[in-house]
């Protein structure tokens, strides 16, 4: 549990992921914290206490800041929800899920947890499966090995570069879906990872939420069908869109949300990032979660850069 800038993500489950189970075995606890070890390159392991984020999806809902109430435009980070009496049930079913790839990654930055650490070398990152996970459910190495896809990480190492711990586990595979390469991967979608990073020069807290969309187009027969790829004896999915969701909070606790949708497909690099956004609601119809639903849209100054028409 070593994300100090309070990252999760599920890797093949609806609360599953890097380190889910453990955050699932906290939040059944009445207190409102969990411990997790922190390992930090200058000052040896230590163990931190850090607030529950309301931001592990409990069955289809995303949640990030939290208003304390309706008269205050401050944002709170709070425990997560009160989970159903049934949720251990359903999310063991949900941890068996067949595109082995993540439903989303939830990342909290900000400038200080995003700060460069010249002792951190991603050179030594290895992919690696995650050994969490039942074997029948993980991704592979080899499941990637010739498929013409790049192990695309969905929360980015460019994020976690402040400890070599930190950044070590966004390699993990439940944190990877195939990607295409040139004029994706290692070039469009790593524009708009680079943008998420400066916004953390304007925003105290950068709050954000990715994953994967298979979106339905139209056949020649004029029906939609949802069509995709698989790659590797695990039949790893290999989404046909990206999304990126995000809820920005000023020194002055004001509310900003973008939201992204990328087509995992080359890309003219000089094609502005704002051609990609898309109202937040169809990235929620289609992935099957509501982001920020804790955040009133009222609140929200800004959807895309155009002032909310919910204020």
């Amino acid at each position: 549990m070593a994300w100090r800038n309070k990252v999760y993500f599920t890797s093949v489950v609806g609360i599953g992921g890097l380190f889910t189970g453990i955050v699932i075995e906290k939040c059944k606890q009445k207190n409102q914290v969990y411990q997790y070890e922190c390992s930090n390159c200058t000052q040896g392991k230590k163990l931190e206490q850090i607030k529950i984020l309301p931001g592990l999806p409990l069955f289809g809902t995303v949640s990030a800041a939290s208003l304390l109430d309706n008269k205050s435009t401050d944002v709170s980070i709070v425990e997560s929800p009160t989970v159903p009496t049934n949720a251990n049930r359903i999310s063991e079913i949900m941890r068996f899920e067949k595109t082995r790839i993540p439903h989303w990654v939830f990342e909290h930055l900000t400038k200080e947890s995003i700060v460069y650490n010249e002792s951190v070398d991603r050179s030594k990152c290895e992919f690696r499966e995650d050994e969490s996970l039942h074997p029948f459910f993980r991704s592979l190495n080899t499941d990637y090995r010739g498929s013409g896809f790049d192990r695309g990480h969905m929360a980015a190492a460019g994020n976690h570069r402040k400890c070599q711990k930190h950044v070590d586990q966004t390699f993990l595979l439940s944190n990877m879906a195939p990607q295409v390469g040139v004029g994706f991967n290692r070039h469009s979608w790593n524009r708009l990872e680079k943008y998420v990073r400066k916004m953390t020069k304007s925003y105290k807290n950068v709050y954000v939420c990715t994953g994967p969309l298979y979106l339905p187009r139209k056949e020649d027969d004029g029906k939609m069908y949802v069509k995709y790829q698989v790659i590797g004896a695990n039949t790893v999915a290999v989404p046909t869109h990206f999304f990126k969701v995000i809820v920005a909070e000023t020194d002055n606790n004001i509310l900003d949300m973008e939201a992204y949708v990328m087509p995992n497909k080359p890309i003219d690099d000089n094609t502005p990032l704002t051609v990609f956004q898309v109202p937040p609601e169809s990235i929620e119809r289609a992935a099957g979660l509501l982001f920020f639903d804790q955040v009133s849209r009222n609140k929200l100054r800004h959807i895309n850069g155009r002032k909310s028409t919910w204020v």
